[in-house]
């Protein structure tokens, strides 16, 4: 009986510790990807919104997150970009069960570089 309990409770363990793992390894993809995209929006210099829209779809792709296109926005308004993404991330929390997890963030900051475009001539 006690034999029976303790490879429950070391099942219990394995599916929490995976499911955990799985957590961690999808959050830590969206975090990267999401600063990552915040440092390009401060930094963009020059770039034209389909540029940076472009760049951030790059850091997506090393992130290893599989996002359309149109799941990005990129807006400007003299120094200020405002960068949206929403798409939606399968996490294996259980052995053979996906999870779609929805991953969303919206950035708005001032360019720590002002564009050509906005220096007086």
């Amino acid at each position: 009986m006690k034999l029976i309990k303790t490879g429950i409770k070391l099942a219990l363990l394995a599916l929490v510790a995976n499911a955990t793992w799985h957590l961690f390894v999808g959050f830590s993809a969206h975090y990267k990807f999401r600063d990552g995209a915040q440092y390009a929006a401060q930094n963009r210099g020059d770039k034209t919104d389909e540029q940076l829209h472009d760049a951030i779809m790059n850091l997506a792709a090393e992130a290893d997150l599989a996002i359309p296109p149109e799941a990005v926005v990129v807006k400007h308004e003299g120094l200020r970009t405002s960068v949206t993404a929403s798409y939606t991330q399968t996490l294996e929390l259980v052995p053979n069960r996906p999870y779609p997890v929805p991953f969303s963030f919206q950035i708005d900051t001032y360019s720590l570089q002002s564009p050509n475009s906005l220096v007086p001539k």
